[in-house]
């Protein structure tokens, strides 16, 4: 049997949903093609296709810990102002980049804004919610 493992390049259809609310669907339209273990999804998502055979369709449905994890509280940091341009545009719920030292990007949704600081979450935007990750396995290349 041709199964997905670790370093495979997949293309597959999938679906994410939490709570009957749909996130992202490419059932309707193209699927995705990626190589398993480059963190192009989440690690945890990924290990779920592990073991997967082509042309297998499977839901999945997952818990928090299992999914984007669970919500840290401590990933909701108050930065001042000043730590952004002076005309970037700073509204609550919109997300935004910062580079690290090592030249990776770190995502936070803005959750307020005063006037001296900006309250950022950088948590991922699906952490603490149970998700229903619904796949199909269309390629599988070992190359």
């Amino acid at each position: 049997m041709n199964t997905v493992k670790p370093g495979d390049r997949i293309t597959l259809h999938y679906r994410i949903a939490s709570y009957g609310q749909e996130i992202v669907d490419t059932f309707p339209d193209a699927p995705e093609t990626f190589r398993v273990g480059d963190g192009d999804i989440d690690a945890r998502l990924e290990q779920a296709l592990v073991g997967l055979v082509e042309g297998e369709r499977k839901l999945f449905e997952l818990m928090p810990w299992q999914a984007f994890g669970e919500r840290d509280e401590g990933l909701v940091q108050t930065l001042t102002r000043s730590d952004f341009p002076t005309d970037a545009e700073l509204l609550p719920d919109l997300q935004v980049d910062f580079e690290l030292p090592n030249g990776q990007v770190l995502t936070g949704t803005i959750l307020a804004v005063e006037a001296d600081s900006v309250r950022i979450d950088f948590n991922h935007p699906l952490a603490g919610l149970p998700i229903e990750f619904d796949v199909q396995i269309l390629t599988i290349d070992h190359a």
